[in-house]
């Protein structure tokens, strides 16, 4: 349990820090735009091309993965649906919240979560891969074209090949795929600028909460609700369905799964809201209600199906 306590302790003090940097007026106005916007266009880029160019691609076809996918997707359907007959949300916000909904946050705290409580980060990575190669070229895709204001074809054929995270990840599969070993001294840049993606995120997102509240006066309240209890609850319950009732997979496997499931909504969301500026208070409220619900339900799903055993 250590390691999920200390993912989100880690976590907690980064966006403390960016608190007191805005409500100190350490930085000038604007600051926390700029972040996100650097985080957006350098720093994740390079810790994606990072991660996905040592990665072993064939962990993207196991039956674990397959689990994952249902779940994630059948969250993000539920809010679609939830969006359709509760909230008749605009298009760009029923994006974000589908997003919230079921994109985990599988770095930075699915890697002490899986490390400690798993037992090993082999179950993280291919979910990481999902969402760098399927959810998120979707979900940006989608935001690229709502802001754009137009719908067709060619904006959505050519959207990802505006969006630099995406132009990352594609290299980096190119380069895992190809079985290429490239020089430390070609690494080292992209894992030194990559290594500021996470820190900018999280400072940016501290630095948003100065001067609001959560559920503040126009914060879309139900539907952040409905957004945390999808991803909290809804969706490590349908993929603890898939793996353990359809899949039959082993014990070990089925917890994993469960446990990565049940992992807050990732930071990611609320830096594509802002970069869109779509959602943003669902995207700031969803990702910091999941993140406080979701280390309880880590907790029990950990004791409940001894995923370290």
């Amino acid at each position: 349990m250590l390691g999920a306590l200390t993912g989100f302790a880690i976590i907690a003090v980064i966006i403390a820090v960016g608190y007191l940097i805005a409500r100190l007026e350490v930085l000038p106005d604007g600051a926390g735009l700029v972040l996100n916007r650097t985080a957006f266009f350098v720093g994740s880029p390079a810790l994606l091309f990072g991660v996905l160019a040592r990665a072993d691609l064939s962990t993207v076809f196991s039956p674990f993965l397959v689990a994952a996918f249902v779940g994630a997707v059948v969250a993000a359907l539920l809010f679609v649906l939830a969006s359709r007959l509760l909230f008749r949300m605009r298009f760009g916000d029923t994006v974000v919240g589908a997003a919230a909904s079921g994109y985990v946050n599988a770095n930075n705290i699915g890697l002490p979560v899986a490390t400690y409580v798993i037992g090993s980060t082999q179950y993280v990575a291919p979910v990481l891969l999902f969402q760098l190669l399927i959810f998120a070229p979707v979900v940006l895709t989608l935001l690229d074209v709502t802001a754009r204001g137009s719908a067709s074809l060619k904006s959505v054929l050519l959207g990802p090949i505006r969006n630099p995270i995406l132009i990352a990840s594609l290299l980096g599969v190119i380069v895992a795929a190809t079985g290429v070993e490239l020089p430390d001294a070609v690494m080292a840049p992209f894992d030194l600028v990559g290594g500021l993606a996470i820190p900018a995120m999280l400072l940016a997102f501290g630095m948003s909460l100065r001067g609001q509240r959560p559920f503040a006066p126009g914060s879309p309240r139900r539907a952040v609700i409905v957004a945390t209890a999808i991803k909290t609850i809804a969706m490590p319950a349908v993929t603890w369905v898939v793996a353990a009732l359809v899949l039959h997979l082993p014990a070990t496997e089925v917890a994993a799964a469960t446990v990565v499931a049940a992992l807050p909504a990732a930071q990611n969301i609320n830096t594509y809201a802002v970069r869109y500026n779509q959602g943003v208070l669902l995207a700031r409220d969803a990702v910091l209600f999941s993140t406080l619900a979701s280390l309880p339900v880590i907790l029990v799903v950990a004791l409940l199906l001894h995923p370290a055993g």
